[in-house]
């Protein structure tokens, strides 16, 4: 069995090839090896709110009093949320802040330290 990649929109092992282009039977998604390759080069950059690029592992401050949705309590301005971790999404932001738990943020609440 040949080593194709998954296809990069629905991420199907059952890819092949035809011809120059390899072919997701999943989702119709035709691509070349040399997009395959400059799509992975290609990340996503997320900003927190004054500009600066942030990163998986960052440390970074919530700067607005934030509720919190289907509780009473309010994550609180200066709250320090270390190890922060990036991913798709309108809350863009995973993370776990101690004394509260796991939580998603919206990077435009919060500043890198």
């Amino acid at each position: 069995m040949s080593n194709l990649p998954n296809c990069p929109k629905c991420h199907s092992e059952y890819t092949y090839e035809d011809g120059n282009l390899l072919v997701c039977p999943m989702c119709a998604y035709e691509w070349t090896l040399n997009q395959e390759e400059e799509t992975n080069d290609d990340k996503q950059i997320v900003k927190d709110a004054h500009g600066n690029i942030l990163n998986d592992g960052d440390t970074v401050v919530i700067i607005k009093d934030l509720k919190v949705k289907g509780s009473s309590s309010v994550l609180k301005q200066g709250t320090k949320v270390k190890n922060i971790r990036l991913v798709d999404g309108d809350h863009d932001i995973d993370c776990k802040i101690s004394g509260f738990g796991p939580m998603q943020l919206k990077s435009q609440f919060v500043k890198k330290v």
